[in-house]
């Protein structure tokens, strides 16, 4: 007696039809692919940093004692701190503040600069900055440190083009393993200043680690707006 095989035929749903569809998976891939294209370039960027002003022109000596200025860095945003060498009180933190951003905007490579300006040009000479760069491992194509002919000329730049402090070499009492001692210092601002490829002033920030991650934000910004014009 010859066997009955008996079969059955499958009702697929709807999803599985569509599913097993060749060109439902063409239509998943393209869709994947360039949807994050789409929601890069429809993404709304914060606004626009507010223009606090313009910096004057100038020209200071580097650290290797060549002219630099304004129109070395037309072009290039950068981040600018006041310190000086023999600093007893804030300038050790602010520097340590500074390496850390030095190593956040090593992605950016020279779109962005880090310039340090002495308050104290009668003896942090070119020599005595270079030295203080190396023991700080600062990048010369990132970190530059600025010194001046004379008093006059750096305190001109800092308050009336900055606007911020400096005072004058004083002594001033400090406090070294909890014992009182005095030391010289020179009043100066221990703020960062966001500086355009404009050479415009575009924010303030503290030493704070708050302060510092939101200056690595405006970075970022200010930079990538900037590249896209």
């Amino acid at each position: 007696m010859a066997s009955t095989r008996l079969s059955f035929k499958r009702d697929y749903g709807f999803i599985e039809k569509v599913v097993q569809s060749p060109f439902f998976w063409i239509i998943f891939v393209l869709v994947g692919f360039f949807y994050p294209i789409y929601r890069s370039l429809n993404r709304e960027l914060p606004p626009p940093l507010p223009v606090l002003f313009q910096l004057p022109k100038y020209q200071l000596t580097n650290s290797f004692g060549q002219p630099f200025g304004s129109e070395d860095l037309k072009g290039r945003s950068y981040i600018a701190n006041f310190i000086f060498t023999n600093c007893p009180t804030t300038c050790p933190a602010q520097m340590e503040k500074t390496q850390e951003i030095q190593k956040r905007v090593r992605g950016l490579g020279t779109k962005i600069g880090i310039i340090s300006f002495s308050v104290d040009p009668e003896n942090d000479t070119p020599k005595v900055l270079h030295k203080y760069a190396r023991n700080l491992s600062a990048n010369p194509h990132v970190w530059t440190f600025l010194t001046a002919k004379d008093r006059n000329q750096i305190h001109d730049l800092l308050v009336d083009g900055f606007k911020v402090p400096m005072g004058e070499l004083e002594e001033v009492e400090g406090v070294v393993d909890r014992e009182k001692v005095t030391v010289w210092d020179i009043v100066h601002s221990e703020r960062f200043a966001l500086v355009d490829s404009q050479g415009q002033v575009r924010g303030y920030y503290s030493t704070t680690q708050s302060d510092i991650d939101k200056l690595m934000i405006d970075v970022g910004l200010l930079v990538n707006r900037e590249q896209s014009f």
